[in-house]
């Protein structure tokens, strides 16, 4: 074994310095392999420009972006309303040593949700010693715990607001439960998984959407915050974006790294995650009318972040190809505010100290 990995590699190493066979072989591959590369960045760049962005926004008044929302609400819940949820337990003060060096932080509550087939959402109600009357719900997506965005947690922490942190249904703290079904056990250990449960009854959508209902109907009820703002970064981002579409208590929208629009994510090489592309969930209410949802009426915003360089995942400036016609849709409505960014500042898949100081400046409008 040792005795043929020293003839490849000296076939190797030979073929590179003189030039030898295989090394005209290689190269034409390489070539070819790059140039297929090119020509897909060239078709994708095609397509996506002539995309109509118009005719996909099914929104042409007040009345038809209310109608969305309740189509939204009824696919969710299959109900009328937003359902009267709240937390199912409440711990006054607990102690974390992943945050207790956070300067000005007074007090953790841990916030838990216990939802269907043990399904459970654990998040942290972060109180500042001087706060600002002014609440966050910080979102992780698929990285997991949300403990990987606790600079993000402590810069605002450090403002003033109160942040309250959640992770993805089966991630971070919370549980990923055994089930019985038809198919026997399963253990939930994946979104991908949640469709197993799927039934008339139950959409599993609303697992990612009903702690954050549960906690800002609590809030409502036991706190007098005077505005209430959602930030998430990837998988947390289209949380957001529909959160926000779904609850109008919610002032200001920021959704970092996350998913593009069907039309542009079809052309990259990571198409979505399971709730992305349930083709029900899109065809009620679609990610470019979560952007105008999220943005309209009264105090409210809806504020875009894409990477430019992202390491993971839609990266470019593609958002440009629809950031004008959302413009268009918010004027014609009269009321909110859309606005797009795109970070130029660094290459990972995260919310950059640039990110932060837009969000902060937006929060203080």
């Amino acid at each position: 074994m040792i005795f043929l990995t020293i003839i490849f590699f000296s076939i190797g190493f030979f073929s590179g310095v003189y030039k030898f066979f295989p090394y005209s072989e290689l190269v034409q591959l390489k070539d070819i392999t790059s140039n297929q590369k090119i020509d897909n960045k060239h078709l994708m760049d095609d397509f996506i420009y002539d995309v109509d962005v118009k005719s996909l926004i099914h929104i042409s008044d007040v009345n038809e972006l209310n109608m969305k929302r309740s189509n939204l609400i009824k696919y969710i819940w299959n109900q009328n309303e937003l359902p009267k949820v709240f937390p199912t337990s409440i711990n006054e003060k607990i102690s974390d040593p992943n945050f207790n060096d956070m300067k000005n932080l007074e007090k953790i509550i841990q916030v838990e949700y216990v939802m269907d087939f043990g399904i459970n959402s654990i998040s942290y109600l972060f109180i500042p010693i001087e706060g600002n009357n002014k609440i966050i719900f910080y979102h992780q997506g698929h990285d997991g715990h949300f403990f990987e965005g606790k600079k993000t947690i402590e810069f605002f922490l450090n403002e003033g607001y109160t942040v309250q942190a959640f992770s993805m249904p089966l991630l971070g703290l919370n549980d990923q439960p055994i089930v019985e079904n038809e198919f026997g056990p399963i253990i939930l250990r994946s979104h991908d998984h949640l469709k197993y449960i799927a039934s008339d009854n139950l959409n599993p959508v609303k697992f990612f959407f009903e702690p954050l209902l549960a906690s800002t109907n609590y809030l409502k009820e036991n706190y007098n915050f005077e505005q209430y703002s959602i930030i998430g970064i990837s998988g947390g981002a289209w949380t957001a974006m529909y959160y926000s579409t779904i609850d109008e208590r919610i002032n200001h929208t920021y959704a970092v790294a996350g998913p593009y629009p069907l039309f542009l994510r079809s052309n990259y090489e990571q198409i979505g995650d399971y709730e992305t592309e349930l083709p029900d969930l899109i065809s009620t209410v679609n990610e470019l009318e979560t952007y105008v949802i999220s943005s309209y009426g009264k105090d409210r915003k809806f504020v875009q972040i894409f990477n430019k360089y992202d390491s993971c995942c839609f990266g470019g400036d593609y958002a440009k190809t629809y950031e004008t016609n959302i413009h268009r849709k918010i004027s014609k409505l009269g009321s909110g505010q859309y606005e797009l960014f795109i970070d130029e500042t660094h290459n990972q898949h995260i919310i950059s100290d640039h990110a932060l100081d837009i969000i902060s400046s937006s929060l203080r409008e």
